[in-house]
């Protein structure tokens, strides 16, 4: 519905950034102002000023808020020192309401900081505080809790448990000015308008949101929803993707501001194994092109796999089998265990290629024992045959282009990479069929330099992610938890703008290093050549 002609005058501007769980918090007073003016300013200029101008740093409005700036061509928020992107949006209020006084109310949180509520809550309980009543009751927001305006605490009604909580009289927020780029409506929910006289009240559910980075994208509310059609995936937050038409950059005010090189390799478009798909590094997407499925080879039986890529010997050896240990020249280890009719226990045989020998029935039960995919290992060098696949749940691989350099690598932009797994049942292929498995530090976030290399490895490591090679299911060498997603030997660095942790830039041998660690894995630039 259309902002009432009888909503109260001037109306005042909050910008706001949505955290973990999907709920917007208010910039103070300030920040917003700041954001407000940055924004107001940019049909203003002209020349290399515009061309300068794609990004608002806020740092410059609170000194405690110097690792983040706004992104302008995205409008999200990007922190600099961890990559980590947030959207952002901007809400309006009437003059009469809580923010246009400054009032901010917040709780005190673990680390002993302040959080502000949301600001619908903000308001709510400023009201309920210049009403002079007692308590303000938050079951109304579904929240189970109580606010003794008094005693200044918050209490969880169901367990007691109490935190403090302050009004903290800040910076008023902007007026908002009709522009080009700000034509949102006012937020219409009951508490934004309890205090106007003429204004409507309307359903406290319909608010209605102004995203200048266009429309929001709604958080999946369970497992299914990650399975995609073919040209949409699910994103936490509204940002540029890289191009999937030739990997060119959609946007050229972007490119241009940003100061990058546009074009990415042609690449097709990144799936998931299980079924589901995504449009990969793309802001256009034309359709991702289909790949063979993973599992192409499943419906081969194990013999015919180990007769395909090994050749039977008459001639024996008394050398042990690495596998069984067991002399090459009497039964298998797996003689009883493993059951053939065609290959007989003191069968011994050849790889193709590199050449070592085995018994075949031990051979067959290592591929009885792996994810029957069609592809074998050689147990001593290591070379696959076939094409070997994983055991990494479903989820989605998404893939972003920043303006900002990593370390090391100052004459290039950042490819973002973003992975999401939820927490699911285990299947057959996983240790523990039919348990649950929890999915920990999710999404992860991941980075590569934009140039010939960092581009190879990107290609290679969509090739990884279909055939579910990047992460599987075990147990966690820094918690120990088991039953839970872990990566799988191939290293990625989690930071961008510093290597405290060793997982960052700059690492010079990262690149060679990883190219490495996929080869072991099968994936070659062979296979971008298929």
């Amino acid at each position: 519905a259309a902002p009432s002609a009888a909503a109260p005058g001037p109306l005042v501007t909050v910008w706001e950034w949505e955290d973990e769980m999907g709920r917007w918090r208010p910039y103070s007073g300030r920040v917003s102002e700041h954001i407000e003016r940055s924004l107001q300013q940019l049909p203003l200029l002209h020349g290399a000023a515009a061309k300068g101008a794609h990004s608002i740093s806020l740092g410059q409005a609170d000194p405690w808020l110097a690792p983040y700036i706004i992104d302008i061509p995205t409008l999200t928020q990007f922190r600099q020192d961890t990559g980590r992107m947030r959207n952002i949006r901007r809400q309006l209020y009437s003059q009469t309401s809580a923010p246009a006084k400054g009032i901010l109310w917040q709780w005190e949180n673990d680390e002993g900081g302040w959080t502000a509520y949301e600001m619908h809550i903000c308001i709510f309980i400023e009201n309920s505080y210049s009403a002079r009543q007692q308590i303000a009751d938050l079951g109304h927001f579904g929240y189970n809790y109580i606010v003794d305006l008094n005693s200044l605490f918050q209490t969880n009604k169901g367990t007691g448990f109490r935190r403090r909580v302050q009004r903290y009289p800040g910076a008023q927020y902007p007026l908002a000015t009709a522009g080009p780029m700000h034509n949102g409506q006012l937020c219409s929910c009951h508490q934004c308008l309890a205090n106007t006289v003429t204004g409507p009240m309307l359903n406290r559910n319909r608010h209605i949101v102004y995203n200048l980075a266009g429309p929001s994208t709604q958080q999946p509310s369970s497992r299914s929803s990650l399975v995609a059609s073919p040209n949409h995936g699910f994103s936490p937050y509204t940002k540029r993707p890289i191009s999937m038409t030739g990997m060119n950059i959609a946007a050229a005010s972007w490119a241009g501001a940003a100061g990058i090189a546009t074009g990415l390799p042609p690449t097709s478009g990144s799936h998931f194994t299980n079924g589901s798909s995504i449009p990969t590094v793309p802001i256009q997407l034309n359709g991702p092109s289909h790949v063979i499925p993973a599992f192409a080879e499943l419906v081969k039986g194990p013999e015919e796999v180990v007769k395909k890529y090994m050749v039977k010997l008459e001639q024996r050896t008394d050398e042990d089998c690495i596998i069984c240990m067991e002399k090459l020249s009497d039964l298998s280890g797996y003689d009883g265990v493993s059951h053939s009719k065609t290959i007989q226990p003191d069968s011994v045989g050849k790889f193709t290629k590199c050449g070592h020998i085995f018994h075949l029935l031990c051979m067959m039960a290592m591929y009885e024992n792996g994810t029957k995919d069609g592809s074998l290992q050689c147990p001593s060098c290591k070379m696959i045959y076939g094409e070997k696949t994983g055991t990494q749940p479903k989820g989605k691989m998404d893939l972003y282009l920043l303006p900002q350099s990593l370390p090391g690598h100052p004459d290039c932009a950042a490819i973002h990479i973003a992975y999401y797994i939820l927490p699911g049942i285990q299947g057959p292929e996983h240790p523990n069929p039919g348990r649950p498995f929890t999915a920990r530090g999710f999404p992860r976030h991941c980075y590569l330099p934009h140039n010939d290399k960092g581009r190879k490895v990107l290609e290679l490591l969509k090739v990884a992610w279909n055939r579910r090679l990047i992460f599987t299911v075990g147990t966690s060498n820094t918690t120990g938890e088991a039953d839970t997603v872990v990566w799988n030997e191939i290293h990625h660095k989690t930071e961008m703008g510093s290597n405290v942790s060793g997982h960052g830039y700059p690492d010079p041998n990262y690149l060679d290093n990883v190219i490495a660690e996929l080869a072991a894995q099968g994936v070659t630039e062979d296979c971008l050549r298929q």
